[in-house]
């Protein structure tokens, strides 16, 4: 994974690594104006910034060795808000799994931290269209010497894996039948758990991954080949998006409107390729929200 960051406004607010979610506030969203074009994204318009939730997860939303909020998710928030007349935005992080409250809380108006779509998501969360589709692997010893590659062989294998707090990797591995799963608020205390020897694996996107190994390299640990994980006979697709409240249906209909032209345009991978992101992970015509709330 790419350690270089892109900077695409000029007008991008700095913030410290470690954001309170109190300090975020409340939102705008006034559901019974929202259909009149009164609602967030008006509001957000007039106020020239608006407010998204991240969980300091690289790649996809994190905070760099300065201070300023980057990754995939918030540089192309970033290019979209600044497309409808939003200058500045503002970053408030959270744990992941803190996210969906987050946003229904009205502490901030979007999730920019890659979320995959699912159909449990679906329920409390309205998703835009995905802006990239992702396969997982597994992190572990150099040599991998429990011969992990999947799901499948972790629960064969009686292996410890540590996963992130509210992801989906923890319901894979827990409908494959791996008996030890150990979840993690973040990437650094997962891999201080792998180095410790406290779990056998870590199991995120292959994505995520190249980029925590990038930061550990010579440290005795490798990445697996790239799988999609199969449930009940089923290949479980990821793809990442970003949250909107349900009744921010104004503020979703122009945001993949935009979102759309980019990928038109071909302007999507430029913009996520910084990240270690490449063909491979743009989604295709017919990856819609609606077809992944599906499952």
């Amino acid at each position: 994974m790419t350690s270089s960051r892109r900077d695409f406004l000029r007008s991008a607010v700095l913030l410290s690594a470690a954001v309170p979610l109190a300090a975020a506030g409340c939102s705008t969203t006034d559901p019974e104006t929202e259909a009149s074009g009164g609602g967030t994204l008006q509001k957000a318009k007039d106020a020239g910034k608006i407010k998204v939730g991240f969980a300091n997860e690289a790649p996809y939303g994190f905070t760099d060795s300065s201070g300023k909020l980057t990754g995939e998710a918030p540089e192309l928030a970033r290019v979209i808000f600044k497309n409808l007349g939003i200058e500045e935005m503002e970053g408030v992080q959270v744990d992941f799994g803190g996210l969906i409250g987050g946003l229904n809380a009205k502490r901030f108006d979007v999730i920019a931290a890659g979320m995959f779509i699912i159909p449990e998501r679906c329920q409390s969360v309205a998703f835009s269209d995905p802006e990239y589709v992702a396969k997982s692997a597994l992190m572990v010893k150099e040599g991998n010497p429990k011969g992990l590659t999947d799901g499948k062989s972790l629960a064969a294998e009686n292996a410890k894996v540590g996963v992130l707090t509210g992801a989906v990797e923890q319901g894979y591995a827990k409908s494959l039948g791996v008996k030890d799963i150990q979840t993690f608020p973040d990437q650094a205390s997962a891999y201080s758990a792998l180095k410790s020897g406290r779990i056998d694996a870590i199991w995120l996107t292959r994505i995520s991954l190249a980029d925590l190994l990038s930061k550990h390299e010579g440290e005795g640990f490798e990445v697996t080949d790239a799988f999609t994980p199969v449930v009940d006979g089923k290949e479980q697709f990821g793809a990442g998006a970003f949250g909107f409240r349900k009744a921010d249906t104004e503020l979703l209909n122009a945001f993949n409107a935009e979102l759309k032209k980019l990928k038109d345009g071909g302007k999507l991978l430029p913009i996520l390729q910084p990240f270690g992101f490449t063909e491979a992970e743009m989604p295709g015509p017919d990856d819609t929200a609606a077809k992944f709330c599906k499952g």
